[in-house]
């Protein structure tokens, strides 16, 4: 049977919101509530990797595992491929999750059914996505939400393959649109690959770097998810998300 493990790439300089993964809501940290998801999912092994001593004491504090990597890194990706050559497991892992280190609120059921999902299809890269509803129409034009467009519809479909992945799109020109959700998981072989592959023109000017992978030949395949998670990137998503956890508390 295949076997996954979850990376969660975290670093202190975010230009938006510095420190972000050390912030406190209900008087844990964000990355400690994102890697306890992570645990409860029961998928494999869990740790952070990371190049900021901070974050390194804060998860082993808590009982956590921690890599430390370099701070040279451009992305979370090339972070956990670092990661995977350190972690004494590599030889006994299939598949590696990338899951980002500020969605403390992401549902734990998305994340197993993407990995059934990739496992159960042989799939080389798979990610997330959820419906639009029609009541979100703005969604289409607001450059700061990536969409997917899949070969079929999803809701019926439990995987389909990425077609492409757009900031701005046409819906009356485009069938089954769905909002990108920014967890991956790799086959360990194309992880490897994929990080040795020259940023693409298409993926400098739109930032998004799943274009990468579509462009030289790695088909990206897309599980539904029920769920959008609310990600923290600036000091007001923290106030409004703090307030919803301690709320809900």
């Amino acid at each position: 049977m295949a076997k996954s493990i979850i990376l969660i790439p975290s670093r202190l300089g975010a230009t938006r919101l510095p420190n972000k993964p050390l912030l406190k809501i209900n008087n844990k940290s964000i990355i400690m509530h994102v890697y306890e998801k992570a645990i409860e999912c029961g998928i494999g092994d869990v740790f952070v990797t990371t190049c900021d001593d901070e974050i390194i004491s804060e998860v082993q504090k808590n009982g956590g595992k921690s890599i430390v990597t370099s701070k040279k890194h451009n992305t979370g990706t090339d972070r956990i491929a670092e990661a995977l050559e350190k972690i004494k497991l590599e030889n006994e892992v299939d598949y590696i999750i990338n899951l980002q280190g500020d969605e403390p609120l992401i549902d734990i059921s998305d994340i197993k059914n993407l990995n059934f999902q990739t496992v159960n299809n042989n799939s080389d890269l798979a990610t997330l996505a959820c419906k639009i509803d029609t009541s979100e129409q703005e969604k289409y034009s607001n450059s700061n939400i990536v969409k997917v467009v899949t070969q079929e519809n999803l809701q019926k479909k439990s995987i389909s393959k990425a077609v492409k992945f757009e900031r701005i799109i046409d819906a009356k020109k485009n069938n089954y649109i769905y909002q990108h959700i920014g967890i991956y998981i790799y086959k360990k072989s194309i992880l490897k690959k994929f990080v040795k592959l020259n940023q693409t023109e298409n993926e400098k000017v739109k930032k998004l770097e799943q274009l990468r992978a579509l462009e030289n030949g790695i088909n990206i395949d897309v599980a539904y998810a029920k769920t959008i998670p609310i990600g923290v990137d600036t000091k007001k998503d923290y106030v409004e998300l703090k307030n919803l956890m301690e709320y809900k508390k």
